[in-house]
């Protein structure tokens, strides 16, 4: 969407991505709300979610079962691929991901994509909130899923960082922006995109 020197940059924005909806190729949307401690991002999704979105869950369908490794370790190939396939996801389909506003779980979403091969994501910055903001047409229920996706996952297409290596690469001096809370600052971080 929009590429600049023929390459899509990890993020979107809201005239950008209203311009795919209305183009040839419209981009598989994928609705990723969540709250810790709830209420569970389905009844967000209900309520009100970009036309065409589908909804992820990040319990469900973005991670394993928490345990040793985590609360939201990442999930089994397997898993993914089926909840990508259902939300209509395929090898050769551009994909955007929202959440409510701080792009936290829609980074996460972004990255597990890269991470299973998938590489024509992006993360609508702003996300539901910005959609909202600009008039942008809403729709509420269930929506349905399309399914008929044949994403196929790989993983480790992306590095992956355990604890003790993050602590080991912790700087004693990070940079004062390194986590503010702020889910799109965060994610520009890491991808290189924080002008």
């Amino acid at each position: 969407m929009e590429p600049q020197d023929g390459q899509a940059g990890p993020l979107t924005d809201v005239g950008a991505l209203a311009r795919a909806l209305a183009g040839h190729a419209p981009p598989v949307l994928l609705d990723v709300r969540w709250r810790l401690g709830g209420p569970p991002g389905i009844e967000a999704y209900r309520a009100g979610h970009l036309p065409r979105a589908v909804f992820v869950d990040l319990d469900a369908d973005l991670a394993a079962e928490p345990g040793p490794a985590g609360r939201h370790p990442l999930p089994p190939a397997g898993r993914f691929q089926a909840a990508m396939r259902r939300a209509g996801v395929s090898n050769g389909s551009t994909v955007v991901v929202y959440d409510e506003t701080d792009a936290t779980v829609a980074a996460r979403a972004w990255w597990l994509l890269r991470y299973f091969g998938h590489r024509d994501c992006q993360v609508f910055d702003g996300g539901f909130r910005a959609w909202v903001a600009a008039g942008g047409q809403v729709a509420a229920g269930e929506g349905v899923a399309p399914g008929g996706g044949d994403f196929t996952a790989r993983a480790g297409q992306m590095p992956v960082l355990d604890a003790d290596a993050a602590a080991g690469l912790a700087a004693p001096d990070p940079p004062a922006h390194s986590w503010t809370g702020n889910g799109t600052v965060w994610f520009r971080l890491l991808t290189g995109s924080l002008s």
